[in-house]
């Protein structure tokens, strides 16, 4: 059940520019490097918001010490049930989806609020672009760069005396965090899918489930950057099919959907997507969803 911290009483009379929602799953030394981060490095003042997943590391008492709110769960819920939890408690019109493992770079906020405001009428979804120290064949993200693997190894002053020549650009896809919506666009697709509970492949389903309300503009910021340590919480746990749940769902694999209709990794052009014909899928890829998964 949720349990707001008395310290999460946020006013929408305040100016904020994003809520920022953050799950962690007693990660207590990622976690505050990632809060301490967004205070150093933010160009606008945000709220900040953790789903604390058991918290018996610590992790509670610190939050109430820096009075950032959070919701509490006495076990893992995962990140869907966290993120819907969490953004209860919002009080800005953008809410921002980060993990606990990321370390935002100087002006990653402006960036991204540069983006949003390209778009009065908020059909968009936006996303950082990652720097990780290892390469994971993701075409969004910029590796391998290692400045470290825990915030105690981190280079910090090597990062941020690197981060900004590193040539990039703004690409197609967003589906990951560090990521961008809009409240309107939130509740009127529900939030995460909890049936995708804990979480692998609940990120496509979101991006999925704006696509099919009409939203055309994925986009990847370049400028918006984020060092991720690439910390992985999901081996501590058994995990979802979503795979298998994600063409139940929809009737296309997530790897068709990310490739060839949110074009992921390609270049931005400045335009939204085009429509897709969701039927007009390969004879290959049709075969493949008639096997067995």
């Amino acid at each position: 059940m949720q349990q707001p911290s008395e310290s999460s009483c946020i006013t929408k009379q305040q100016e904020l520019y994003f809520s920022i929602l953050i799950p962690s799953w007693n990660n207590l030394p990622y976690l505050k490097c990632c809060i301490q981060s967004i205070q150093k490095h933010s160009v606008f003042p945000h709220q900040i918001i953790v789903h604390v997943n058991e918290g018996n590391d610590g992790t509670r008492e610190w939050l109430d010490k820096m009075r950032i709110a959070y919701t509490l769960s006495s076990e893992n819920i995962g990140i869907c049930k966290a993120m819907n939890q969490s953004a209860t408690l919002a009080a800005s019109d953008y809410l921002l989806f980060l993990n606990d493992d990321m370390y935002v770079l100087p002006g990653w906020d402006k960036a991204l609020m540069d983006a949003a405001l390209q778009y009065p009428d908020h059909r968009f979804y936006l996303s950082g672009t990652l720097i990780e120290p290892l390469s994971s064949g993701n075409r969004c993200a910029i590796a391998p760069f290692d400045f470290g693997r825990t915030p105690d190894a981190l280079q910090e002053e090597e990062l941020l005396n690197t981060y900004s020549s590193i040539s990039w650009h703004d690409w197609y896809g967003a589906t990951w965090p560090p990521s961008l919506v809009h409240r309107i666009y939130w509740n009127k697709v529900g939030g995460y899918s909890e049936a995708f509970s804990p979480g692998l492949y609940s990120d496509p389903d979101f991006s999925m489930k704006l696509w099919r309300i009409g939203i055309r503009v994925f986009r990847g910021v370049g400028a918006s950057r984020v060092y991720h340590f690439m910390s992985r919480t999901t081996a501590r746990i058994p995990m979802n099919n979503g795979h298998r749940q994600f063409v139940k769902k929809w009737q296309m694999t997530a790897r068709y959907f990310t490739q060839h209709i949110l074009k992921m990794g390609k270049r931005f052009e400045g335009k939204p997507l085009q429509g897709h014909d969701e039927c007009k899928a390969s004879f290959w890829h049709r075969l493949r969803l008639r096997l067995p998964l």
